[in-house]
């Protein structure tokens, strides 16, 4: 062989090893079809804080979390519509059709938008962001800033009240994220930072401590059911009215928690602030991307902290200063199951230490029905061991998805057709559901997101609403011809707005 064909050969197999390294690389990084927050964070080379890079020389450094973790936390501006009532204005449709003088005034123009602001964490490369559920609650938009000024508006995949989270979900790719990291291995007196834009101020980054962990401060108490989960992270990092939504995270640039809450009396900061732990974030998040919602597993027991209040309430001796005290056991529940009784005393579930009701409330709210726990508790003085199985609000262990209902746009308004279970509470026997409002006409009329159109008053006469395709026939028809809409809200209370 020459000289020439050897070099050759060598520069050949040089070119079809980098070949075959690239491909590899980029079958690596793809994600397959992730199934949790993991996959999606695990599936990407960037935003990852390398062991060289992450060093805290000269006693303690922020600026490589800082700089990794900015670019991932976005703004977010919530436009919510409201009417204000019409008074003293009299309308001839009113008269002609025979609207009760009760109704009158129900409806009315449209008062300048709402406007509530927050932060934001995106969580994966395309498009993923977490924030509070109360920065997004009964948006009309939500629209997205990025630390460079790009803008999307965002949709709502779903929300959680009983945590104070939502997921969106923005049409982009190859976006900064801040990977999870693991709340539960935080400790008293570590170093964080809290990251958002406090009163508007975009990328704002403080620094604390965390002061204490699984605390429960009674911010949720209105939750459906009450079975609002609070085990807040609490760090006395500055966090002011606009950082909810935004990041907590540790020195590697981790997300620890996302920013919820401040303990004050004035509405701004004045010493402690508090935070949803990545935890049970990461949790929430993956039920909301693969089931739309989220999905509760529950042991079935009605349960108190142990103190000595409690002690000299129910007159008994506890043979522990901490651990939570179960007060009833549900029929038929896991926890029946399982053999738990009243009196009980849990001390850990799945080997983690349960000094409070909070720290029960979110061990148990980062399973899903039909997941077994371990727990430990006392029985009369004794230690004793038992697995349960969690159950859902139904009673058995199914994985309940969101059912997607089938929806139609028309000027820029999204409706849907009715549930038979929504028609059957409301007695009602059709109409259409206002899911989101984007047209200025409508909008401007006084037309919000849960309004549930019955009927339509035209020229001509007042028009039953059967359904969606059934209303979108009846505005077809109607053009731009002045009307008046009649319906309800989900709560039963009535509601009208003239659309001119």
């Amino acid at each position: 062989m020459s000289k020439k064909q050897f070099f050759l050969g060598l520069l050949l197999a040089s070119i079809i090893g980098g070949i075959v390294a690239l491909a590899g690389v980029s079958f690596l990084i793809q994600p397959k079809n992730a199934t949790s927050f993991d996959e999606k964070q695990n599936a990407s080379f960037v935003n990852l804080l390398s062991d060289d890079e992450f060093t805290v020389p000269d006693g303690i450094n922020f600026v490589a979390s800082a700089e990794l973790v900015t670019p991932a936390v976005v703004y977010i501006q919530s436009e919510i519509s409201y009417s204000a009532p019409s008074r003293g204005r009299t309308n001839p449709f009113e008269e002609f059709f025979g609207i009760p003088p009760q109704q009158r005034g129900q409806g009315g123009r449209q008062s300048p938008r709402a406007v509530s602001s927050g932060s934001g964490v995106i969580i994966s490369p395309d498009g993923y962001i977490v924030t509070n559920n109360h920065v997004v609650e009964d948006a009309t938009k939500v629209d997205i800033s990025l630390e460079n000024n790009k803008r999307y508006v965002a949709k709502v995949i779903g929300t959680d009240p009983t945590t104070d989270l939502a997921l969106l979900k923005i049409d982009a790719e190859g976006l900064p994220f801040v990977k999870f990291g693991d709340s539960d291995k935080t400790r008293i007196g570590e170093w964080v930072l809290a990251v958002g834009n406090p009163f508007n101020l975009n990328s704002t980054v403080t620094a604390g401590i965390i002061s204490a962990k699984a605390r429960n401060i009674g911010i949720l108490r209105e939750v459906e059911n009450n079975l609002s989960v609070e085990s807040f992270l609490q760090t006395d990092a500055v966090v002011n009215p606009g950082n909810s939504g935004g990041a907590l995270v540790n020195l590697a640039g981790e997300l620890i928690g996302i920013n919820t809450a401040i303990a004050s009396r004035t509405g701004s900061y004045s010493g402690y602030s508090f935070a949803v732990p990545s935890t049970l974030v990461k949790k929430v998040m993956d039920d909301l991307m693969m089931y739309g919602t989220v999905q509760r597993g529950l042991l079935g027991v009605s349960i108190q902290s142990i103190s000595p209040e409690l002690a000299e309430y129910l007159d008994k001796d506890f043979p522990v200063e901490q651990g939570v005290y179960v007060a009833g056991v549900n029929e038929g529940s896991g926890g029946e199951e399982a053999g738990l009784e009243e009196g009980d005393i849990i001390i850990a579930v799945d080997g983690v230490t349960t000094n409070t009701v909070a720290n029960l409330q979110e061990m148990v709210a980062r399973k899903r029905p039909g997941d077994e726990v371990e727990v430990e508790y006392l029985r009369n003085g004794e230690a004793r061991k038992t697995t349960a199985i969690l159950k859902n609000f139904s009673g058995n262990t199914d994985i309940v998805e969101k059912v997607i209902p089938k929806t139609y746009e028309f000027q820029g308004v999204i409706f849907e057709d009715l549930s038979d279970s929504m028609k059957e509470e409301l007695r009602i026997g059709g109409g259409a559901l206002i899911s989101s409002v984007g047209g200025e006409r409508w909008s401007d009329s006084g037309a919000r997101p849960g309004f549930i159109i019955t009927s339509i008053i035209t020229e001509r006469g007042r028009i039953k609403v059967t359904d969606v395709e059934n209303l979108l026939e009846i505005l077809e028809e109607v053009g731009d011809e002045n009307i008046v809409v009649l319906g309800m809200f989900q709560d039963g209370t009535e509601y009208y707005f003239e659309l001119e």
